[in-house]
């Protein structure tokens, strides 16, 4: 499931004439079967409440007094999120004789005209208090609190995200939390602005509506959802302007491009896109390159392995994004690391819908071709996962066909999908060729639509150099050895700060055979990947009258300028 919860107003929603109807009670019994949660929203007081649908039991929980307190019926608890009324505002109104005059914990209730009065009184007592109209009603609350403040409380509570929420109503103050959630839902008695703010209005009024949309939902699910709230732009096709969009309800994304290419750029942006939509992520980062990543809560580091109970505690509020550092996993160990994660994932995501996205760096470490045919404890349709790798014909046949967009980078983008297409058994589709420079081929497999370049928009913060990997953490396959010209030794240097240990310890002949054969800048350049520091290397490498001595001070000084000085 992804639609996880109904979110509902009472009055002229659910209810007509304060009364639901046996029918929209039943109905509310069977969305909860499905093991959906259900939301009341309302601007009534909880007593009220209770004296006219004493059923709030089949409510998970009951957002009142217009977003200023959190019910729980099973627990009978009250959480209140706003503060009571200043004594002397209300004092004053009913010295001003103001009728009807409900006084809530927070609200503070009266009906139309007497807004007027009220805003006379507010202003000159000089209160920071905010009037809000509700088909007549004229509710009185602390500036900023509404629907969708208490609501996103209660959802807080239930560790779910508003992306996995729908919610209908029918009057103004239903504004705030309809556009707040998932997909928000008119009743066809609602106000033409309120249908106007909805993405959908029901054929019928009040609990007639209410019972389609929950008919809908059970029969439907994440196919009601499939609007642009849930989606996220990812660039445009330079040919016919057509905007390119991904959804979590679509299948998974194959992200792949030679090494140095600017896959990680590219994912970087995604990460924006989905901090700007709210919708929660979780990137598996075997090699660190995402731990100065921003709107993340990094666990693990190049020392300290990433502990579990950490991620998932971190995971469990949805407006927490985790990268999860593998680097101090041994490289040959990070596949089992990750294989054990995944149904903790997997278990979270069908309970809570989130994270909304997982994004897998270097996938074809992490889902081998080798474990195809074992479970990866992802869904079939791999939603919502992003694969990034530079060997897509090195991933999981299982995994890679469940992939329903590709996105190739650099000028062999089209070797990329041919590559793809050959590993799950498909043909190549038209239109693959590498694309013009800065531009990404995209295909998606879902349509009849050929691959085609995009252009996509480079991310605001642009990927910083990870320090912590290549000074600390483990490069595997990527380290340093240091064997001399006899290949008698067999020195490991998996990260800068070993390269420079050995590199002090060794004896001269050994620290001149590579010097001179140029491969301390090859390892940086290729290995590494920092041309900056190869660049300097090759200088030193090339001048014949450095001694052993001053060319291990030069290198040793260049290494730590760029990896060891203080932030700028």
């Amino acid at each position: 499931m992804y639609a996880l919860a109904l979110a509902t107003d009472y009055d002229g929603t659910l209810a007509e004439n304060g009364v639901v109807s046996d029918a929209t009670r039943a109905a509310l019994g069977r969305l909860k079967e499905t093991g959906r949660k259900l939301i009341m929203v309302t601007g009534r007081e909880l007593a009220d409440l209770a004296s006219v649908f004493p059923e709030l039991g089949i409510f998970d929980k009951v957002v009142a007094e217009n977003g200023a307190l959190v019910y729980t019926p099973a627990s009978k608890e009250e959480r209140i999120l706003a503060p009571a009324p200043p004594a002397e505002f209300v004092d004053r109104l009913m010295m001003r004789k103001i009728a009807p005059l409900s006084i809530g914990r927070s609200v503070v209730a009266t009906r139309e005209p007497n807004e007027t009065i009220v805003l006379e009184v507010i202003k000159d007592l000089g209160l920071e208090l905010e009037i809000i109209f509700n088909k007549g009603a004229v509710m009185v609350l602390p500036s900023g609190v509404n629907k969708a403040t208490g609501l996103a409380a209660a959802l807080e509570d239930l560790e779910l995200s508003a992306h996995n929420v729908v919610g209908i109503g029918d009057a103004e103050n239903d504004h705030a939390f309809l556009r707040a959630v998932g997909f928000g839902v008119a009743v066809a008695n609602a106000l033409p602005k309120v249908r106007e703010t909805a993405g959908h209005v029901t054929n019928g009024a009040r609990g007639a509506g209410v019972r389609e949309l929950i008919e809908g939902l059970i029969s439907h699910d994440a196919a009601l959802l499939d609007t642009a709230r849930q989606r996220i732009e990812i660039g445009a096709d330079d040919g016919s302007g057509a905007v390119m969009q991904l959804s979590p309800r679509g299948g998974g994304v194959l992200l792949a491009g030679t090494s140095g290419i600017g896959k990680s750029t590219l994912a970087t942006a995604l990460t924006e896109r989905f901090v700007e939509q709210g919708f929660q992520f979780c990137v598996l980062d075997p090699e660190g390159d995402y731990e100065e990543l921003e709107d993340v809560l990094v666990v693990g580091d190049a020392k300290s392995p990433p502990s579990s109970r950490e991620i998932f505690d971190l995971l469990s509020k949805p407006s927490n994004n985790v990268a999860v550092n593998m680097l101090g996993i041994k490289t040959a160990e990070r596949p089992n690391a990750f294989a054990k994660l995944l149904p903790e994932l997997a278990a979270l995501r069908a309970r809570t819908g989130r994270p909304h996205w997982l994004i897998i760096d270097e996938a074809h470490h992490l889902l081998p071709h080798a474990r195809d045919g074992t479970s990866f404890a992802l869904p079939k349709s791999l939603s919502a996962t992003i694969l990034v790798t530079v060997h897509p014909d090195l991933v999981s046949r299982d995994v890679l066909a469940g992939v329903d967009t590709v996105l190739a980078l650099g000028p062999e983008a089209d070797k990329v999908v041919e590559s793809f297409c050959a590993a799950i058994g498909e043909g190549v589709p038209p239109g693959v060729v590498p694309p013009p420079e800065n531009k990404v081929l995209h295909w998606n497999r879902s349509t009849a639509d050929p691959a085609r370049p995009i252009s996509i928009e480079r991310p605001r913060q642009e990927r910083k150099r990870h320090i912590r990997k290549y000074a600390e953490g483990d490069l595997g396959d990527n380290s340093f050895y240091f064997r001399g010209a006899d290949r008698k030794l067999n020195l490991k240097a998996q990260n800068l700060m070993m390269f420079l240990h050995i590199a002090e310890g060794i004896d001269d002949r050994t620290w001149e055979h590579h010097l001179r054969a140029g491969d301390y800048s090859a390892w940086f350049r290729d290995q590494v990947k920092d041309q900056g520091l190869a660049e300097e290397a090759a200088v030193i490498e090339d001048d014949d009258s450095l001694d052993p001595h001053r060319s291990r001070a030069a290198i040793a000084e260049a290494v730590h300028r760029r990896y060891t000085a203080p932030a700028d």
